[in-house]
């Protein structure tokens, strides 16, 4: 049976690529299931990982979910499953890039929002198609696009089913950056090896801070982060001899 999301460890980066590249890594239930195992193992790995990158086999990143398994009525184990499982991307401690090529629709595009940050190529494809099969979201479009991108914005791309490039991501705030194709993966593999350059302690609180922050009001958040920011990070100290050497 082939694997459907592979694990590729290196340097303290976790990279999991969906690997249905016939089918444009489109979401079936057994995607998912090899996809929420990983993301269980990484969430506990906090020692061994500080990144992870989450990208597609093949010239796509996600074409969304799999219009065939809907046609056979293929059943999840709940109703919520792919939303929790999106869930649970979104609440990984590590910080996760989203590395986009191609097709990134829907399905694709609601996981792709359950990560902190998107590189895209200039191959990249961004579109919500619920409308366009007559269908609304159930794995958090609804919430994650408008605050990414502002809810007019987010109407209009829901409303349209419009296709956007990566320059156009990158312009309406969903991407961070959009580069030549053929510099995608550098670019990504120098980001996360930013990212795990910095102090680990402070990833995984700067991460909690952020994605509970926006639920609150800005004084509210701002107590918030008076009382729960985790504060010095056993590092700190060799950090500094560092500091004071240069």
């Amino acid at each position: 049976m082939a694997v459907l999301v592979i694990r590729n460890d290196a340097g303290g980066v976790a990279t999991l690529t969906l690997n249905r590249p016939d089918a444009l890594n489109a979401l079936n239930l057994a995607l998912f299931l090899e996809l929420r195992s990983h993301i269980e193992d990484i969430r506990s790995d906090i020692d061994g990982v500080g990144c992870v990158v989450l990208r597609g086999a093949g010239r796509s990143f996600c074409a969304g979910n799999d219009l065939k398994s809907i046609q056979v009525g293929e059943e999840p184990p709940n109703p919520t499953f792919q939303a929790d499982t999106i869930d649970m991307l979104e609440a990984l401690p590590q910080p996760v890039i989203a590395e986009v090529r191609g097709h990134c629709y829907t399905g694709g595009l609601e996981l792709a929002l359950g990560c902190d940050l998107l590189v895209a190529s200039d191959t990249a494809k961004f579109s919500d198609t619920h409308g366009k099969w007559g269908m609304t979201p159930r794995w958090g479009m609804s919430q994650r696009l408008p605050r990414r991108i502002g809810y007019l914005k987010a109407k209009e791309m829901s409303y349209t089913a419009r296709v956007y490039s990566g320059t156009d991501a990158v312009a309406i705030g969903l991407a961070n950056q959009c580069v030549p194709d053929d510099e995608l993966e550098i670019v990504v593999a120098s980001m996360a090896a930013d990212i795990v350059a910095t102090s680990w302690h402070s990833l995984r609180g700067n991460k909690m801070l952020y994605n509970k922050g926006q639920d609150y009001t800005f004084r509210e958040g701002m107590a918030f982060e008076m009382a729960e920011s985790p504060g010095r990070g056993s590092d700190i100290e060799e950090r500094l001899k560092t500091f004071q050497k240069g």
